[in-house]
């Protein structure tokens, strides 16, 4: 859709990345340890700087306790982690809950582990019964197979930010099951209107079976420097480092004193940046509504969901591939993001982008022909 954004000069608010870098001062940063000598293989694990900032970040920020000599992993951004995570902890057979819509590399990622992948589709609904990922639709999924259980809240594509009494569903059938959980949380510091994000890492007995990743690239606006991290019991994040060891090995030296500077430093910054794209997701929505497209109004994230069936059309992808002409924007359906046919009608916008980017795209909206 990138592409196609490129070569129609369409507005582009399919792929979700930022058109503003982040801190200025964390890229002097960077220059610095590049013009210092730090060019050369860092640590496997990762620098100790990271490593340690990354623990009192999760302390601080959640009571959640890690020795960052052994518990705490630098990766290639979150998805190195979510790769050596599931080649970690995924044999041939084994198999692998996750939720339905997914971030592309889960499936990906467990078909590369030989595993098999068994789907909740997530409601849209906050008030549907049961919580938007009810005890009985995990049931239905589970078997003697089941080994890990992927979870992502704050939720690419739909905004959705779990609650406690969600997680606590979520937390009680992993304990029940014995399950390990992966739980992704890149967007942990970029939620809305007072959402909290809540780890499951926190929720009673998931500290020992849950391994958590982040990174910097969302939440400061440094999507291309691919510098993340996990944290868990020292189990897991060993194994994960095992597999890490055989995909990038180590990790951009010069990247990760200014990771480490950022945490340290500039922990304001994200809080900032959410009440920024807050205000820009109330522009996008109220605009999107404005001009008859149903949305579902995000908790956190960069990312809208609409429904197009109101419109006259059934397949996202039709849809998406025919804006550019009708309308001069590029949006992502989400079909891809699942298994069966749950989100066919479903597409995504994405809000990181300027104002007068996304004003324009609205603008071309309006006034192109979205109806079939």
């Amino acid at each position: 859709m990138s592409a196609l954004a490129a070569a129609t000069g369409a507005v582009n608010l399919g792929q979700g990345f930022p058109d503003v870098d982040g801190p200025e001062k964390i890229i002097e940063e960077a220059v610095s340890a590049l013009r210092s000598g730090r060019n050369q293989y860092a640590p496997g694990p990762g620098i100790p700087a990271l490593r340690e900032a990354v623990a009192a970040h999760q302390e601080r920020h959640y009571g959640l306790t890690f020795d960052p000599a052994r518990e705490v992993a630098v990766t290639t951004g979150a998805t190195e982690g979510i790769a050596a995570a599931i080649l970690a902890l995924v044999d041939p057979g084994d198999e692998v809950i996750l939720v339905e819509p997914y971030y592309d590399s889960y499936p990906a990622m467990v078909q590369f582990a030989g595993g098999v992948r068994r789907p909740v589709t997530l409601s849209l609904d906050p008030a549907a019964p049961g919580g938007r990922l009810p005890r009985a639709a995990l049931e239905a999924q589970v078997s003697s197979r089941s080994k890990v259980l992927l979870l992502n809240s704050p939720h690419n594509p739909t905004g959705t930010v779990l609650t406690r009494e969600e997680l606590e569903t979520v937390a009680a059938f992993a304990r029940d099951h014995d399950l390990t959980v992966v739980s992704d949380e890149v967007y942990e510091r970029l939620t809305f209107d007072g959402t909290p994000h809540i780890p499951i890492a926190t929720l009673p007995g998931m500290r020992e079976r849950t391994l958590t990743l982040s990174s910097i690239g969302k939440s400061y606006s440094f999507t291309g420097w691919k510098v993340g991290w996990a944290t868990g019991s020292e189990h897991l994040v060993q194994a994960l480092i095992g597999a890490k060891q055989w995909l990038t090995f180590t990790s951009g030296a010069p990247l990760q004193p200014a990771a480490a500077y950022a945490l340290e430093h500039l922990d304001h910054w994200p809080k900032e940046l959410a009440l920024d794209l807050q205000e820009r997701r109330d522009l996008l929505c109220a605009g999107l509504k404005g001009i008859g497209l149903d949305v579902t109004i995000p908790e956190g994230t960069y990312f809208a969901v609409s429904d197009i069936a109101d419109l006259g059309w059934s397949d996202g992808l039709e849809f998406c591939r025919a804006l550019p002409e009708r309308a001069g924007v590029v949006a992502i359906p989400l079909q891809g993001f699942y298994d069966g046919d749950a989100g066919k009608h479903l597409v995504r916008w994405t809000f990181t982008k300027q104002r007068d980017v996304i004003e324009e795209a609205l603008e071309r909206l309006g006034k192109g022909q979205l109806a079939r």
